[in-house]
């Protein structure tokens, strides 16, 4: 991706990051663990979620030590603070993305069957078109407000 696009900006899912730490806790432990994580992301910006991240590791990290690496050393899990407060909610998760592909697998498995991989990506394609219009006049949740900033910021990124 950095290849092609050197200026895109990774952010990792903080859902999955969640449920990853989740899975590798202890069930009594998993319920303050997650609200010290959950502060992480819904700070009001990048310096109370830097606090809140040291507070998380303080807290977790001689009894959870390699759960509490993985995550404090994660480079790309507080990109989102990077931009617009109104669009950080859809943008901190992969939901968007995730509920498209829940959707391609329940049409694919209504098809059962493919006689060929070329018949496979016309149904894909045309899958990818509909829901390209379908959203092509709609705005996301805070994109309308954020517009304006975002414009300023990529014609920054281009200078």
């Amino acid at each position: 991706m950095q290849r092609v696009y050197p200026k895109a900006r990774h952010q990792v899912c903080c859902v999955h990051v969640s449920r990853n730490i989740s899975s590798k806790v202890r069930v009594k432990d998993r319920a303050a663990i997650l609200d010290d994580f959950k502060a992480v992301y819904q700070a009001k910006d990048r310096e109370e979620a830097v606090n809140a991240l040291e507070h998380f590791e303080r807290k977790w990290e001689k009894t959870y030590p390699r759960v509490i690496e993985a995550v404090v050393n994660n480079d790309q899990m507080l990109t989102f603070y990077d931009f617009p407060e109104s669009i950080r909610q859809s943008i901190y998760s992969t939901n968007l993305i995730e509920a498209f592909n829940k959707e391609i697998k329940r049409y694919v498995k209504r098809k059962e069957q493919f006689p060929n991989e070329d018949a496979l990506e016309r149904f894909l394609v045309t899958r990818f078109l509909d829901y390209n219009h379908k959203f092509s006049m709609r705005c996301h949740r805070g994109f309308g407000k954020a517009k304006s900033e975002l414009i300023r910021m990529f014609e920054t990124l281009e200078d």
